[in-house]
């Protein structure tokens, strides 16, 4: 079983070294005075006790489990005992002049157990009884005693709260790292649903616009359809299909991201090369381009969303498909792939109104995907000057 938060289990193994230590100091506090107790053996048996209990029950100090209420009350009861138990075999000379009671300062960690525990109140409660327990011993509030007392108290509620603190914190933290996770799960889905789904509902709808007759209705049912899933999937609500990792030209990279075992490499130039075409060119190093095989695949898919793009949206003046360059590039600390192409740019907030609409491309399949790959994508289009993504995904991270 994991420990509940961070900066819990630390604090217990300094509350157990904290109780031996303490242990040691008042049986050496006893040893000294030996020959000033009216009972020496009474408060040696005492002492005794003390010290059995303490080394028996360091493996239940150690840990938040094992540490029960119930073990906390008892040990309690020891603490309270020894010191009521103090004028009984201690000279009242000594007690008037402050001397230790019998366990001395073990007496804290009792009640810093409550703090770490159960958190400041219940270390307030046990602080007062052992004030009051203090206070009869001593027979009034003698001003040593009043000072130790406060300071027992005053510890063990600032750590009690810290504690309470903690816990919150962590828990709060917890909450943030399932939304987050849940959030990329989210995303991935989102991507997978754009380069497989939502294209193939846009491909039937132009075809069935194209080709008219019965396939005209079958293509606008495809439209209604894709309009609904790209609400859906804009709203953050994915249905819950299977997503196909393959889009139109992605089949290579899908394949490197679900075939291969964990860890194995894959050449980012033989996934790219499927890309190139009459209006794509492609240029890569000489040399192999490594990385693990799922970031290889999630970096073609990215490209492939890229161009996707461009055949969708970049025309020329003649209406042709623009042309599109790739150019792969292994540096000392990243691979590198840039996509060009010569159409007309995107307008200055096209981006933003797409996505707005609930068209992700490149917000999930080119951006998302660097981001979960702990790289980055710049995009830069100038209206007129066609437009460049540049993909990098840093090495140390894969």
């Amino acid at each position: 079983m994991t420990a509940r938060m961070s900066v819990e289990q630390p604090l217990w193994s300094a509350l157990t070294a904290y109780r031996v230590l303490t242990m040691g100091y008042a049986l050496a506090l006893y040893v000294h005075g030996y020959g000033e107790y009216v009972h020496p053996l009474g408060a040696g048996a005492y002492l005794a006790v003390l010290a059995l209990w303490t080394l028996a029950t360091v493996r239940r100090v150690s840990s938040a489990e094992r540490c029960t209420p119930a073990f906390l009350a008892v040990d309690l009861s020891v603490a309270v005992t020894g010191i009521l138990l103090t004028p009984l075999v201690d000279t009242q000379a000594r007690i008037d002049a402050g001397g230790p009671t019998l366990p001395s300062i073990w007496t804290a960690g009792a009640v810093l157990g409550f703090a770490v525990k159960k958190g400041w109140r219940r270390a307030a409660g046990a602080s007062l009884l052992v004030g009051a327990a203090n206070v009869v011993a001593t027979g009034g509030f003698a001003q040593d005693t009043v000072h130790d007392v406060l300071l027992v108290c005053i510890a063990s509620i600032a750590i009690g709260y810290v504690v309470e603190v903690a816990r919150a914190s962590e828990r709060t933290l917890a909450r943030a790292l399932r939304i987050e996770a849940a959030t990329r799960e989210r995303e991935r889905l989102a991507r997978d649903i754009h380069d497989s789904v939502l294209q193939v509902l846009a491909m039937v709808q132009r075809r069935g616009a194209a080709i008219g007759g019965e396939a005209a209705e079958l293509g606008r049912l495809a439209g209604e359809q894709e309009a609904a899933l790209r609400t859906l999937v804009s709203s953050g609500v994915v249905p819950e299909v299977p997503a196909p990792r393959a889009a139109a030209d992605g089949t290579a990279a899908a394949a490197a991201s679900d075939g291969a075992p964990s860890g194995e490499t894959c050449d980012v130039r033989a996934l790219l090369s499927a890309y190139a075409g009459t209006r794509v060119s492609f240029a890569e190093p000489g040399a192999p381009v490594p990385l693990p095989a799922a970031a290889a695949g999630e970096l073609a898919a990215a490209v492939g969303a890229a161009l996707d793009n461009v055949r969708k949206h970049a025309r020329g003046p003649s209406g042709e498909e623009a042309r599109a360059w790739i150019l792969l590039e292994d540096e000392p600390d990243a691979v590198v792939v840039t996509v060009r192409d010569d159409g007309p740019g995107i307008p200055p907030g096209r981006l933003e109104d797409a996505e707005a609409e609930g068209r992700m491309g490149v917000a999930l399949s080119i951006r998302g995907r660097l981001r979960d790959l702990g790289g980055s994508a710049e995009l830069v289009s100038v209206p007129g000057q066609g437009t460049e993504v540049e993909l990098r995904v840093p090495k140390n991270d894969q």
